[in-house]
């Protein structure tokens, strides 16, 4: 991942900063960066978006595509995700310099987006056993000023509910065999529920606090980040603990917002808390952010053609 170089007066001045909860650029922790989202940019996909986060700029294409759904869940589709680290994003993703950092992400996302709980896998299935939709989710990375995996989830979720897949009819040719026949119609399309995409919100631990939005600069500053997949109302679908510091229990307590008695994701201290503690994470931040996301989204597509397009290039 992209980094800068901070010297000690700066982490001082940061961190003095972040305890008393004003950033360098004036947010609180707990503030987004300027964020810009626009859909429909790409002409050859059945789905697009494009992110500005700061000066984070991601932009993310869905291709549909029949496939044969997997052995273990015959009655779902699925999805796929590739992430591409331009080298124009930072000098550091040059030749194979950004490779490992795609793999991460990849990764990071199939876990946060490919289960039931956040897209409905079952709607993408046409023929049990036989022929499923498989969504190829192409993230491209334009421009890196930290916080890559809310940029990305906003980005996602925004080009999954610009997708439109061709709605499919079966017959039955003359020796019994079903045969799949799209429809020619480009208003004949079947659109995804992205209600229960979830937004990753990532919370970096720096100094005694933790912010939200990280610059490059105040990653330089954290020790240790927290990755949380929010659904709109709250439910946890992905916790991943990144970077080379350690989290204390009281660190999780304060970046995540706990009850016992509701949660879906576990984690397990060693020597420190006995049993599981069920967390469920940051409700403040991450259902803050779907409301006014999904808000823009149909306010955008409301406009229909009379909307001006900006393109990932402008």
């Amino acid at each position: 991942m992209a980094t800068v170089k901070v010297s000690e007066a700066e982490k001082v001045y940061i961190l003095h900063g972040i305890r008393d909860d004003l950033r360098v650029d004036g947010r609180s922790c707990e503030d987004y960066r300027h964020m810009e989202v626009e859909t429909d940019v790409v002409s050859n996909t059945d789905g697009s978006a494009r992110v500005s986060l700061g000066h984070t700029a991601v932009l993310v294409g869905v291709k549909a595509e029949i496939g044969k759904p997997r052995p273990l869940v015959p009655d779902e589709g699925y999805l796929e995700f590739f992430v591409d680290c331009s080298a124009n994003a930072t000098p550091e993703f040059e030749g194979r310099g950004g490779e490992e950092l795609g793999i991460e992400l990849s990764n990071t996302l199939y876990r946060v987006f490919n289960n039931k709980n956040s897209v409905d896998l079952k709607g993408l299935c046409i023929s049990a056993g036989e022929h499923c939709w498989v969504l190829y989710v192409d993230v491209l990375l334009l421009q890196c000023d930290g916080n890559l995996y809310d940029a990305i989830s906003v980005a996602i979720k925004a080009a999954l509910f610009n997708t439109k897949i061709p709605r499919v009819h079966m017959s039955s040719d003359d020796e019994g065999g079903k045969e799949v026949e799209l429809s020619d119609d480009p208003f004949d399309c079947v659109r995804l529920s992205v209600e229960n995409v979830p937004c990753i919100v990532t919370l970096c631990k720096v100094g005694h606090r933790h912010v939200v939005d990280a610059t490059l600069q105040e990653k330089a500053c954290s020790v240790a980040s927290l990755i949380i997949a929010v659904t709109h109302r709250g439910t946890v679908t992905c916790v991943k603990k990144v970077g080379g510091g350690s989290l204390d229990p009281e660190s999780i307590f304060e970046m995540t917002e706990v009850r016992v008695d509701d949660l879906s994701t576990t984690l397990t201290f060693q020597n420190k808390v006995n049993g599981l503690l069920f967390v469920q994470a940051g409700k403040r931040v991450g259902k803050a952010l779907h409301a006014p996301l999904m808000k823009l989204l149909q306010q955008e597509e409301s406009l229909g053609k009379k909307r001006e397009k900006v393109g990932f290039l402008g």
